[in-house]
């Protein structure tokens, strides 16, 4: 309950007015910097006690007692702390020049606590759902547009993190993205595995011969096996060309149970996804550059995710004899390319942008996303049925974020919308 305590204390939200245990009236200037480190909760606040003005730092405990339990008078770094806030004033606080420190005592209404535990509570379905409608439409579109900036860092940041394992490989970082994105959500892990997997070193001594790039591939797939699909040349060919490889390189694959392939339409089967993966990364091996140079043009961009697998894939969904009776088209939908431009292409361009300050090439991200579609999916389908209609992908793709860095993880102290329901709470009589 303290955390709850300290993000009300920094959202303004415990209510007024305000007065010591001792009577005094306070006035908060400003509640200071949240310190997520050793050391008072907050620093450089500024409070008014009784017509004074007072800066410095501030400590939030639920009994003032936790003072002396935490150790804090034995500490100097608290030597500062010019106003302790709690929940319970069970005893005053002494500093060591025998001064009292100004202790200030907030009690939340019942129905707060009601209201958080009901929001918060173990459930998969948006508890605040039927409040939404009373929240202004210009504060609700704010917060929709600062989701989609907080989607592309959140999704900036984990670049950065492939980055920095990478000693600032930029080409690995976009294979790792692409592959992630090629999953399409159900496979995106084992995906990112196979990536993960393979040298890319290894990968350029071979991008000349597609069928080397397939062999090592579905190899570390964990898709080949010599014992299967014995009339299948292709296959059998991929098979002897990944045990040579696989030798040489000291390659080994990932667990084939790591695929998910149950209650999967065929279409939607990893199969021709790797073959892609293989051929983008044959043809376009510098293709975060290409994604640079296209300064976020829409259609140039389109053009370099329109990668056509070979024709074995045309009929086929897997390895073997099975035809289809019709041709799979050789390249991804327009729909699919349309994920890629919102998964790849944007995240990064912004991260791209973000490391060499490039203003231009992150409003170039932020824009492509804008212009796109929206994602057809559950959870977008899910906040339309609560009157957040999705224009584009850049609304879809914050849609998205609130959904799963917010409301699943019931974090709804720091969601604007949960703001509006909980100080509703507070506020109103």
């Amino acid at each position: 309950m303290e955390e709850i305590f300290q993000l009300l204390w920094a959202n303004r939200m415990l209510g007024l007015p305000f007065e010591l245990v001792s009577g005094e009236k306070v006035r908060v200037i400003d509640p200071g910097v949240l310190n997520r480190d050793a050391g008072p909760d907050f620093f450089n606040a500024k409070v008014k006690i009784d017509g004074k003005v007072w800066a410095g730092n501030i400590e939030i405990h639920m009994k003032a007692s936790d003072w002396h339990r935490h150790g804090h008078d034995s500490d100097p770094s608290y030597d500062n702390v010019i106003l302790h806030v709690v929940a319970h004033s069970d005893t005053r606080i002494i500093r060591k020049d025998n001064t009292v420190l100004a202790q200030m005592q907030v009690r939340l209404p019942e129905k707060f606590y009601r209201t958080f535990a009901y929001l918060t509570g173990a459930n998969t379905e948006i508890r605040c759902a039927s409040r939404l409608q009373h929240i202004d439409k210009l504060k609700r579109a704010d917060w929709i547009e600062t989701l989609t900036i907080e989607r592309l860092q959140h999704k900036a940041a984990r670049i950065e993190e492939e980055l920095r394992k990478s000693h600032g490989d930029w080409n690995v970082a976009c294979f790792l993205t692409l592959a992630r994105a090629l999953g399409f959500g159900l496979n995106g892990i084992p995906f990112e595995m196979l990536a993960h997997s393979i040298d890319l070193n290894h990968l350029r001594r071979h991008s000349d011969n597609i069928l080397q790039m397939e062999a090592i591939f579905f190899g570390q797939a964990g898709m080949l096996d010599s014992t299967t699909n014995q009339t299948d040349r292709r296959y059998q060919l991929m098979c002897r060309e990944y045990q040579f490889l696989a030798r040489k390189y000291s390659m080994h694959p990932i667990p084939l149970a790591a695929w998910k392939f149950a209650r999967t339409r065929p279409q939607n089967l990893p199969y021709r996804r790797i073959a892609l993966l293989a051929k983008a990364m044959s043809e376009t091996p510098d293709l975060l550059q290409r994604i640079i140079m296209t300064e976020g043009d829409e259609d140039k961009l389109r053009a370099l995710f329109r990668w056509q697998v070979d024709q074995y894939w045309s009929r086929r969904l897997t390895f073997g004899g099975d035809f289809q009776t019709e041709a799979n088209p050789p390249y991804l939908s327009e729909q699919s390319i349309n994920i890629l431009l919102i998964n790849v292409a944007a995240p990064l361009m912004y991260a791209y942008a973000l490391l060499h300050c490039d203003h231009e090439m992150k409003e170039a991200a932020i824009a492509l996303l804008t212009g796109l579609p929206p994602e057809k999916n559950a959870i977008v389908r899910n906040w339309q049925q609560l009157g957040f209609r999705a224009s584009d992908a850049g609304t879809s793709q914050a849609l998205i974020h609130l959904r799963k860095e917010y409301c699943d993880r019931h974090d709804c102290l720091r969601c604007r919308f949960g703001h509006h329901v909980l100080r509703h709470e507070i506020l109103e009589p």
